[in-house]
């Protein structure tokens, strides 16, 4: 069995945030693969599943960010579960917006809600990293990660939350390279279209095979008169 975490902050003021990417991917693997209605429990919302042979408990807690591991804790207690066995997913300033990444156990960088789980539950847990780009500045980050995705970003967004469905199985099966496979394969199509394409060469060489294949046949020379002429011969019938 594996707990998996979405990170966000609970109400419709903050639902489009950045802050709540991790809300909005186990929405969609929950929407996706039919799991249980959303209900609460743990001091958050849980919702539960399988997919593939895995039983998973999706768990969005509403603590907001910064008490997070009180949620994860309460869950990961009552299903004796071990730090390994839970994989959260969050927003990511160090990554471009579009960009994800797993990653296993490590220190919290500063993200809040890391930061009270690994208060709560230690540091060896798993992540998945969603990547939202980075204001620039510092001082900005709070402001930038509370503030809605822009317009701009609605194409890679779902495009990635789609990704995150797609592969969800492998994830919980412990293949995270297939995984994270599923999600470029959304994010970048056209990339991954060409990798099953013959290459310019191999594309022009069948060509050049039918063109010359299809090629009319020498027309024979006109009766008497010998297969080839010399350059002389045919000067000389040039002016008769």
């Amino acid at each position: 069995m594996q707990l998996w975490v979405g990170l966000g902050n609970p109400g419709a003021k903050y639902a489009g945030n950045r802050h709540n990417i991790g809300f909005m991917a186990l929405e969609r693997i929950a929407g996706d693969h039919g799991f249980a209605p959303w209900r609460a429990k743990f001091q958050g919302e849980v919702s539960e599943g399988r997919l593939g042979s895995e039983r998973v408990v999706l768990l969005k807690p509403m603590t907001f960010m910064n008490l997070s591991g009180q949620s994860v804790g309460e869950a990961m207690r009552f299903f004796k579960l071990d730090a390994p066995d839970v994989t959260v997913f969050h927003d990511e300033i160090d990554l471009a917006p579009g960009k994800l990444r797993c990653k296993a156990g490590g220190g919290h960088a500063g993200h809040n809600g890391l930061r009270s789980i690994h208060e709560h539950i230690g540091p060896h847990y798993d992540r998945v990293r969603m990547g939202v780009g980075h204001p620039g500045r510092k001082e900005a980050v709070a402001g930038y990660v509370l503030h809605d995705f822009a317009k701009a970003d609605e194409g890679w967004l779902d495009d990635m939350l789609r990704g995150v469905s797609d592969g969800a199985a492998e994830l919980a099966a412990g293949d995270q390279g297939r995984f994270m496979n599923a999600v470029a394969r959304r994010l970048q199509p056209a990339k991954a279209q060409s990798a099953n394409k013959p290459t310019a060469e191999a594309r022009t060489k069948p060509a050049k095979a039918e063109k010359s294949a299809a090629a009319e046949p020498a027309k024979p020379a006109p009766e008497g008169e010998p297969e080839e002429k010399s350059a002389l011969q045919r000067l000389v019938d040039k002016f008769r």
